[in-house]
C-alpha cells in the first residue's frame, strides 16, 4: 500500500526528471559552481572589496556545488 502512495505523491525530483534534466546535468552544475566560485572570488579580491567580503561571495557560491551533486544523485536514482 505505500509503494502505490509513494507513486502518486508529489516529486521535485520526479518533476525536473520529466522536464528533462538528467544526473549528468546536475553534476556539470555542480563542477561549473566549483569553478564559478574560485573565479568570483578571484575576482573579488582584485577589486576594491575587503578580504572578507570577497570570501563571504566564495562560500555563498561554494555551497551551491554540494546541492547540484546531491541533486544528481537523486536523480541518476530517478533514472534507474
Amino acid at each position: 500500500m505505500r509503494k502505490a502512495a509513494e507513486s502518486t505523491a508529489w516529486s521535485p525530483v520526479r518533476t525536473l526528471s520529466g522536464w528533462g534534466v538528467r544526473s549528468g546535468h546536475a553534476y556539470t552544475a555542480g563542477f561549473a559552481s566549483i569553478g564559478f566560485t574560485l573565479v568570483s572570488w578571484l575576482m573579488s579580491r582584485g577589486n576594491d572589496d575587503s578580504k572578507p567580503q570577497a570570501d563571504r561571495w566564495g562560500l555563498f557560491i561554494g555551497e551551491w556545488a554540494p546541492t547540484f551533486f546531491a541533486l544528481g544523485i537523486a536523480l541518476k536514482q530517478e533514472e534507474g
